[in-house]
């Protein structure tokens, strides 16, 4: 939210109904507890100001071209029978939003600048913007319900702050979100976008890696970051047998999934990694690369170069049996820079190492990470990610290979 410095005493309270187009070029204060309707379109002009701590319903267009904002937070409801624009020249602040309207499957048209706050319900309705330039942004605390196939924002969603986020995005009626873990800067943006259709005609499926046998023809996501800090966040994809390809969703059965992403410095497919949830129909990685992703196939034969094995149960009770993290590396001259990341479930990057098992640097069952984690007390019994990657062979071929997975964790 915007802060700005008014008289408190010149707002005007009201809570009438408007049975005609509205126009506010002046202040205008719905205040807690009260109600305020449009059934005409509502026009805030380049010298209105409109907060809204109450209860505002939008029943036709809205056009914002001065500020529209909030003291305590308010709902807004968009609600029609009819096509309804949210356009404007100024960011709209709202701090609760609710959308409802079955007029046509795509019912909001958003071509201005809208921020939530709070709580976005998308009851019934998608939310256009891909087609109209709008945007939408979620900032730190703000989060959405009810996301559906028959309500999401079909286009970009930005995201502000570091808080784990779901991106209520979809395309073509169907939702397809993508999620993001906590982030080490407070101030960073995401950008999450889900395309459903091929990539291939604009980044090359016969351009990847070795160790990726097949790219998803059918669907990709775009997520980006701007921030210049480098870090590492937990990416999630999801996977639906309406728009996945079922050879996608069987080699997740096998174990063959991996997230990918389309590297611009080497002009090819990497590998990413994966850890596979079939429950939730999920895939999820670390990443610092960000861009373009989707799903491919890997080959299972050259998974794992130089016969490493990881072994992902660990009782750190010093009986001297998985007392911690056991990454197997008996062929010593083929794997180096083994680099290990090890997240908890809300995302948080609880340890990692650049030089992995070497002068005792092993994951025990404490954290090492540069967020709120106590480093003094051992973590909670639960399931973990890791991320593993790694060089081998000839180190003037720069061969590498990440992959992601689950740990156990069991405490004492």
């Amino acid at each position: 939210m915007k802060s700005y410095i008014l008289n408190i005493s010149t707002l005007i309270f009201i809570n009438i109904t408007i049975l005609a187009q509205t126009t506010n070029e002046g202040l205008l204060y719905v205040s807690e507890g009260t109600e305020f309707s449009t059934v005409e379109q509502f026009d805030n002009l380049e010298t209105g100001e409109f907060f809204n701590d109450g209860n505002a319903y939008i029943y036709s267009h809205f056009n914002n071209n001065g500020i529209v904002d909030y003291y305590q937070g308010g709902l807004t409801q968009f609600i029609g029978e009819s096509t309804q624009s949210i356009s404007g020249s100024k960011e709209s602040y709202f701090y609760n939003l609710y959308f409802d309207n079955i007029s046509s499957a795509v019912p909001f048209e958003l071509s201005g600048i809208i921020n939530v706050g709070g709580e976005s319900n998308f009851y019934n309705g998608i939310l256009d913007n891909d087609n109209f330039g709008g945007t939408i942004t979620f900032d730190a605390e703000a989060n959405h319900i009810n996301t559906s196939d028959f309500s999401h924002v079909d286009g970009s969603v930005q995201r502000i702050g570091d808080n784990d986020f779901i991106f209520p995005i979809g395309d073509g009626g169907y939702y397809r979100f993508a999620g993001i873990s906590v982030s080490e800067n407070p101030s960073v943006t995401f950008e999450g976008k889900y395309y459903f259709e091929n990539s291939d005609p604009l980044y090359s499926h016969n351009l990847r890696a070795g160790v990726i046998e097949l790219i998803d023809n059918q669907e990709y996501w775009t997520i980006e970051k701007a921030s210049t800090l480098e870090e590492d966040v937990l990416l999630t994809l999801s996977w639906r047998e309406e728009t996945t390809p079922a050879s996608i969703i069987s080699a997740a059965q096998q174990g063959n999934l991996t997230i990918v992403r389309w590297d611009e410095s080497t002009n090819m497919w990497v590998d990413e990694g994966g850890a596979i949830d079939l429950d939730s129909q999920t895939v999820t990685t670390a990443v610092n690369g960000y861009g373009v992703f989707t799903f491919g196939i890997v080959n299972s034969s050259k998974v794992l170069p130089c016969n490493i094995v990881v072994y992902t149960a660990v009782t750190p009770n010093k009986d001297g049996i998985n007392d911690y993290f056991l990454i197997d590396t008996s062929n010593n001259e083929c794997a180096s820079n083994l680099h290990v990341q090890i997240f908890n479930r809300w995302g948080v990057k609880v340890f990692e190492s650049h030089n992995y098992g070497v002068d005792g640097d092993v994951f025990d069952g404490y954290s090492n990470g540069r967020m709120t984690i106590n480093d003094s007390n051992q973590l909670p019994t639960g399931t973990y990610y890791y991320i593993l990657d790694y060089k081998y062979g000839e180190p003037s071929e720069n061969n590498s290979h990440k992959q992601a997975g689950f740990l156990y964790l069991s405490g004492n």
